[in-house]
């Protein structure tokens, strides 16, 4: 990582902080700290980020970095993808640029286009209570920002942001970054601090409880003691939050490369129970620390495969989470009667259905996650004709290191996973001879007794 040397503001903490939306009395000039004094680059900023500030700069508007990209910069990070945000209404920015569409009714936002890549751009946002009448900001009455599309200055819209390191501005116009709320500061110090009162930020919108612990985990950051204390205590505010969104969330928090860290510490903040509410339950009464430890080891498992550049699918992260749940209801429909397959085929589309209440599940991940579950019935049984067909079943990788995962918690023996191992490295003449040899005893059919005709019966 770079080194870089940025003389700290010691009065930017003695500003009062702004408490609630609605006052730009406190918002003080910001701190300039110019392009000798960090390490962003023309060079690291993306080509079409780059041709989007220009554009709106020769027109005649600001136009800034801003958001995470601007903190993976000074972090020394490659940024994931490229937000700016500049004083031109999303009209203008239309105008501008022939690539760009409109999208949102929360927040209107410009999305700019070039190929696969795209470039958000957000119109700064105020501070002031605007009248409801006007239609442009609406709160309910949670205190949740249902609809805000009231344009301000820069310096609003940076206490609007939600966290100081998330709220610094990189600007073309002199290549300098501006700080209104000590992001630089808390950047330095590895801290992760709410922008105003962190209850109200919270009610404001509560996913950001969601966003504190998967920055905090991929940044390696700790969350202030003031924007930690109230998460607890209003974590069920999930509860009112689409979900779609929540899903959304979710593959941010897991599949980031920090899955076993995010797991742990939405636990710890009492958030997982309203992401997983089933899943949490059956945490609660763990035998052997299963199921924690198998979706212990499925989280390192994930983290590994996207270090490593492999895919993972949210098919298999919800097939993972859901397991124990799943296996539970298994068990008392085949108490009522059901056959195992029959059994295991039901609780699945039960506990999917109960989840999507709470997480949006779509069908393109629900019906891999039932053929990995019904997978794992055929792959407890090896040898026989079987196994063949199940070789060439399309979802067999996925079910097979769903198998292993199972295996290392301790819920099936180790010697199923071997098998299974070994046989698919046989050459086809060799598994044709496994599974004969390996062929599970028939069962053999009880023949009903013949019903005696009424001649021989007298």
């Amino acid at each position: 990582m770079r080194r870089w040397y940025y003389t700290p503001n010691p009065n930017i903490y003695k500003q009062s902080p702004v408490s609630r939306p609605g006052s730009i009395e406190n918002i003080s000039e910001p701190t300039v700290i110019d392009r000798s004094q960090h390490p962003i680059s023309r060079a690291n900023i993306s080509p079409n980020a780059l041709k989007v500030l220009y554009r709106l700069k020769d027109a005649g508007y600001q136009g800034h970095l801003v958001g995470g990209g601007v903190r993976d910069l000074l972090l020394g990070r490659e940024p994931k993808d490229f937000d700016v945000g500049t004083d031109a209404h999303p009209d203008d920015v239309r105008k501008l640029f022939r690539n760009c569409r409109l999208i949102g009714r929360r927040f209107r936002l410009a999305h700019v286009m070039f190929g696969r890549e795209i470039i958000e751009v957000a119109t700064f946002r105020a501070l002031q209570e605007v009248d409801a009448d006007n239609g442009e900001r609406h709160i309910d009455d949670e205190g949740r920002i249902v609809r805000d599309n009231v344009y301000g200055t820069i310096g609003e819209d940076a206490y609007r942001r939600d966290f100081t390191v998330n709220a610094l501005y990189y600007n073309i116009k002199d290549f300098s970054v501006i700080d209104y709320v000590g992001g630089m500061e808390d950047l330095k110090a590895g801290l992760l601090r709410l922008i105003g009162d962190p209850e109200e930020r919270y009610r404001e919108d509560p996913v950001r409880m969601l966003r504190a612990v998967r920055f905090a985990t991929k940044l390696g950051f700790r969350i202030h003691p003031d924007s930690e204390r109230p998460i607890m205590e209003l974590a069920s505010l999930l509860a009112d939050i689409p979900p779609a969104r929540l899903f959304d969330e979710m593959l941010k928090l897991f599949m980031g490369g920090c899955a076993l860290g995010s797991f742990e510490a939405l636990r710890h903040y009492n958030l997982f129970g309203q992401l997983f509410p089933l899943t949490e339950q059956s945490l609660t009464h763990e035998e052997e620390h299963f199921p924690l430890t198998l979706i212990n080891r499925g989280m390192e498992n994930t983290d590994a495969r996207i270090q490593q550049g492999k895919p993972v699918t949210p098919a298999f992260l919800f097939a993972l989470f859901l397991w124990e749940p799943v296996r539970e209801r298994a068990r008392q429909l085949e108490a009522e009667g059901q056959h195992p397959a029959q059994a295991l085929q039901h609780a699945g589309s039960q506990i999917i259905s109960e989840q999507a209440r709470v997480m949006a599940v779509p069908k393109r991940y629900s019906l891999p996650m039932r053929e990995i579950w019904m997978l794992q019935l055929r792959l407890e049984r090896k040898g026989g004709k079987r196994s063949l067909r199940v070789l060439g079943h399309p979802r067999f990788r996925a079910a097979y290191d769903f198998l292993l995962l199972r295996a290392e918690a301790g819920e099936v023996e180790q010697e199923l996973g071997e098998w299974w191992t070994q046989f698919q490295e046989m050459h086809p003449e060799q598994r044709e001879q496994e599974v004969t040899k390996t062929r599970p005893p028939r069962k053999r059919r009880r023949r009903r007794p013949r019903r005696r005709s009424g001649k021989e019966s007298t």
